[in-house]
């Protein structure tokens, strides 16, 4: 695959994988693109775990599956992210970021206005929908055949400072290698992102991984074979909108926007 098809065909995968596992060969290829990715100084502060253990998925499945429902039934998910969600074509259009919630249960699509108001999160909770939204999160993440775990070094991850800073960019360029190769070798990602939600939960996340003292636990990622035929989650959306040149890029100082010549 092309270097620019890659970029541009990126995506999260927000439904199910093959069954098949994902073979050593494509396991050790992502690993090792990722350490490639730009470092200061050549310090590759970063670790990965391979997780292909059912026992251990299912375990870590159910703590996803967990923190989504509680985030749901809570409406700390909505209440934090409220300002991304986009609900019509023409918001989406206009604003050029976010994601357009395009697939809601069929008992929610009525109050697809007042999502974020207290009343439809309680009617959600006495419909039963952090409970299906939870189990369908795990799910997802059970049946993954590959999660990754992505972790830094505390000798040179130190949050608040340069060093800390310097660890993060580098660990998400690292990241972004491993996206773009899945596109090559027909593999799907999506980061796992509810436990992180819950400090508590990304602490028993932390103990269940076994992370030792010198490393942090960053970021989940569950990965699987692409199948041909995807089943859309019960709430999904899509997010391939963006922004004009002339809204993100300036000339020179920031007080000039760049001509986008596609907008006339």
């Amino acid at each position: 695959m092309e270097l620019l098809t890659a970029i541009h065909t990126r995506k999260t995968s927000n439904g199910y994988f093959q069954d098949t596992p994902v073979s050593l060969e494509h396991q050790h290829r992502l690993v090792e693109v990722a350490q490639r990715a730009p470092s200061h100084f050549n310090s590759q502060p970063w670790q990965f775990v391979l997780i292909d253990n059912p026992e251990l998925r299912a375990q870590i499945a159910e703590i996803g599956g967990r923190t989504m429902g509680q985030l749901i039934s809570e409406g700390t998910f909505f209440k934090r992210y409220r300002k991304y969600f986009r609900f019509t074509k023409e918001e989406m259009n206009e604003r050029q970021d976010g994601i357009l919630i395009d697939q809601l249960p069929l008992p929610l699509r009525p109050f697809i206005k007042q999502i974020f108001s207290d009343t439809v999160i309680s009617l959600m909770g006495s419909l039963g929908v952090p409970k299906l939204l939870g189990e369908d999160n795990r799910k997802l993440i059970e049946h993954s055949p590959l999660i990754l775990a992505a972790l830094l070094d505390k000798t040179e991850y130190v949050p608040n400072t340069l060093s800390g800073f310097y660890c993060t960019l580098s660990l998400g360029m690292a990241i972004e290698n491993i996206w773009l190769t899945c596109g090559e070798l027909g593999l799907g990602i999506q980061f796992i992102s509810t436990p992180m939600e819950i400090p508590s939960a990304w602490q028993e996340l932390k103990r269940l991984l076994h992370v030792p003292e010198h490393l942090e636990l960053m970021a989940l990622y569950r990965l699987g074979y692409l199948p041909v035929d995807t089943k859309r989650p019960r709430i999904d959306w899509t997010s391939h909108q963006r922004k004009s040149l002339s809204r993100y890029v300036y000339r020179n100082t920031c007080s000039t926007p760049e001509h986008d010549p596609t907008v006339e």
